[in-house]
This record gives C-alpha cells, sequence and structure tokens, in this order.
C-alpha cells in the first residue's frame, strides 16, 4: 500500500515510520507537514493510504479532506478525541488516538486491508457525483454533472457551472488526475472540459453549452477528435 504521512509534528512521522516497518505490504512514499504540502504531493502522486493529523496550522485535516476529490483510505491520527465523529462522517476507515501503539495502528491496517478487499476494484470504478471545493473561508458542494469546464487560472482554478465560476486554490492538474477520463478531457494545457458539456467544435476551439468558448491546443488535439461521437 503506497502511503503518505501528514502531521506537523517530526515526532510523529518518526512514530509512524517506526510501526510501518513491521508490515511488508505498507510502502511509505510521501512525508508532509502541513495541508498545502499534502495537497501538492497528491496533485502529483496517488496514494493508497493516508494517517492524517487533524490539529495542523491553516488548513486541518478535516478541512483538507473535504477538498479532496477522490480520497483514498484515510486513518486519522489526533491527540484529540472529540474530532472522531467528524472524521466518521468523511468516511474515514479509522481514528487513532495519540501516542499510537503499535498494537492499535496494526489493527487499523487490518481495517484498512479489510476496506480493500471488500471494495475490491470498486475504489478504481466507482465514479463520484460530486466534489468539495474551498472558494474563500467556505466549502462548496459541486455536482460533476453541472460542471462547464475547469480553467487554471495562476495558482488556481476557475470552476464553470453554467456562467458561475468559483475560483478554488489548487492545480488543474489535480483535477485532471482526479476526475474519469471517460468524462472529463484536457484539451488545452489550462484547460479541462465536461465531455457532455460540448456543443459544437471547429479547428480553434469547442463550444459549451453555456457558450463559453474554449481553445484548443495543439498537443491535446487528438483528444477532442471523437468528441461529439
Amino acid at each position: 500500500m503506497k502511503t503518505l504521512l501528514i502531521d506537523d509534528e517530526p515526532l510523529a512521522h518518526e512514530v509512524l515510520l517506526h510501526h510501518s516497518r513491521e508490515h511488508a505490504d505498507v510502502e511509505i512514499v510521501g512525508q508532509c507537514f502541513n495541508a498545502a504540502e499534502a495537497l501538492a504531493f497528491l496533485a502529483n502522486q496517488q496514494v493508497d493510504l493516508i494517517f492524517l493529523d487533524i490539529n495542523m496550522p491553516v488548513l486541518s485535516g478535516l478541512e483538507m479532506l473535504k477538498v479532496l476529490a477522490n480520497r483514498p483510505q484515510v486513518v486519522l491520527c489526533t491527540a484529540y478525541q472529540e474530532h472522531a465523529l467528524a472524521g466518521f462522517e468523511l468516511d474515514v476507515t479509522d481514528y487513532l488516538l495519540k501516542p499510537v501503539s503499535a498494537e492499535r495502528f496494526a489493527l487499523a491496517l487490518d481495517k484498512v486491508r479489510r476496506r480493500a478487499n471488500e471494495e475490491g476494484q470498486s475504489t478504481q470504478t466507482t465514479v463520484a457525483s460530486h466534489i468539495v471545493i474551498r472558494v474563500d473561508r467556505e466549502d462548496r458542494k459541486i455536482e460533476l454533472e453541472k460542471v462547464q469546464c475547469f480553467e487554471a487560472y495562476g495558482n488556481y482554478v476557475k470552476v464553470w457551472l453554467d456562467d458561475n465560476c468559483w475560483l478554488t486554490a489548487a492545480t488543474l492538474k489535480y483535477f485532471v488526475e482526479s476526475l474519469p477520463e471517460d468524462k472529463f478531457v484536457q484539451v488545452h494545457k489550462s484547460v479541462l472540459v465536461n465531455k457532455a458539456m460540448v456543443v459544437a467544435k471547429d479547428n480553434e476551439g469547442l463550444t459549451l453549452q453555456s457558450g463559453k468558448r474554449v481553445k484548443i491546443g495543439k498537443a491535446f488535439r487528438q483528444n477532442c477528435l471523437a468528441m461529439l461521437t
């Protein structure tokens, strides 16, 4: 299992690293010390499991979970038991209280393995019906079927829904890798479109249901060949 550790305390990393060495199927592929680092890491690499601290500066672990479109299994690690309910409402696999013992760590991994076995290949084929993005200081639920396109805008991404546009701190690459390829196609280095929203195309670009026009990049013309079929 490709595993990412996210915690602002170096000692917490050491404890989890120590416990993980006893489990041959656990591969620690990254260590992040805040949510921003973690989001950047996950934009470039997929993992099977995250051990996640809740109380971190700027963006908490729970807030970070809300902005992830397609989450791997998550085991929360914190010293505060009162956050357990909120964690399970976000469908985490388990909840570990610090200091984490080897026995409790092993039990959490058993839950992770059991859940992975029960779901089988469905974790790779299930298509999410919505995403949650961070807009200003609040989380917004966005139905994917209503999204026209995603457009890179500096360190942000514009999420277009009809005539509305929401600006969220993310990379376009994150959405390209997180959303199903049969539904969303990158047509330009800065644009990812919902195929169902394309109503017309020519050599220069596409027209979406909202009337918005997007350009087709030379490197992405192959992606657009079967756009209206």
